[in-house]
């Protein structure tokens, strides 16, 4: 692998990680569609420490939050072991609550998670993946303008977002998009649903790295490109970082428009050449 592919993947590991694009169902319509294959997308070490980037960019991105739930965390121990309760549950506290909870349904997803890996290579459901993703969100730019916050949502609410990540495991649905959208379609405050689902991103990343762990372990770790492993990962992180800023001016103004048209315009385009490969009317497409 070199630095440029380094480069390269560490672009697109931190934009379509946050866009609400879907990383997953662009990945699929490369390998499967395009015939494309990025040196270095085989090192799983590396997919790891790219998820790792786009981490530390949502540390980045919101780290007034994250260490006030640290905080809190700690507070919230120290209450238990002296038997306290406060007359009143800070909002930190209730947030970590919140992210808990939502992170929930996530665990209905293992008992099939094979079969949710094997979407990846039918591009007919990928297509139409990424239409509803542009359905949704366009519906979200349609709703009006909720209050929740992390002092008013119910568990409820934030269940229901949950249920949107555990969907969005699916290839073709955005996870920040799906779950943005459900935090607007239960009433969220559009700034507080955009920060509810990218901290709710945390437990997610970090439980599929601890995964792949294992394969890292079993793969081991090629020590000579660790140039291009640390500007992997300098790449996802800036690039994550700049992804959540526009992704919280867009939804502030309410116009997640222009990404519901390019996910239209892509699963039409994905649908379409699907149908050709398995007509094997393009020379450039094998047929399955």
């Amino acid at each position: 692998m070199t630095l440029f592919n380094a480069l390269i993947l560490g672009i697109i590991q931190g934009v379509a990680e946050f866009l609400p694009i879907s990383s997953s169902g662009h990945l699929s319509i490369a390998q499967n569609l395009l015939n494309l294959g990025v040196e270095g997308t085989d090192d799983v070490f590396f997919d790891v420490l790219l998820h790792l980037g786009t981490l530390a960019a949502v540390f980045a991105a919101y780290w007034t939050d994250i260490q006030e739930m640290v905080l809190e965390f700690f507070r919230t121990i120290g209450d238990v072991a002296r038997g306290r309760t406060p007359g009143k549950i800070p909002p930190a506290r209730r947030l970590i609550l919140l992210i808990v909870v939502g992170t929930l349904p996530l665990f209905l997803i293992l008992p099939i998670k094979d079969v949710v890996e094997g979407l990846y290579a039918n591009t007919f459901f990928v297509g139409g993946a990424l239409l509803v993703t542009g359905l949704l969100l366009y519906l979200c730019d349609q709703v009006r303008k909720g209050r929740k916050n992390e002092r008013t949502a119910t568990l409820a609410d934030v269940l229901v977002v949950g249920a949107g990540q555990a969907i969005a495991t699916c290839p073709g649905i955005s996870r920040s998009g799906m779950t943005i959208c459900m935090g607007c379609f239960r009433g969220m405050e559009r700034r507080f649903a955009v920060r509810f689902a990218f901290l709710l991103s945390i437990p997610a990343v970090l439980g599929a790295n601890i995964l792949q762990i294992f394969d890292v372990v079993e793969t081991g770790v090629n020590w000579s490109l660790l140039p291009a492993y640390l500007l992997g990962v300098a790449a996802a992180g800036l690039s994550g970082y700049l992804s959540i800023r526009l992704v919280r001016m867009v939804a502030d103004k309410g116009r997640f428009g222009a990404f519901a048209y390019y996910c239209w315009a892509a699963g039409a385009v994905t649908v379409v050449l699907s149908l050709l490969k398995v007509l094997n009317l393009l020379p450039w497409l094998k047929a399955a």
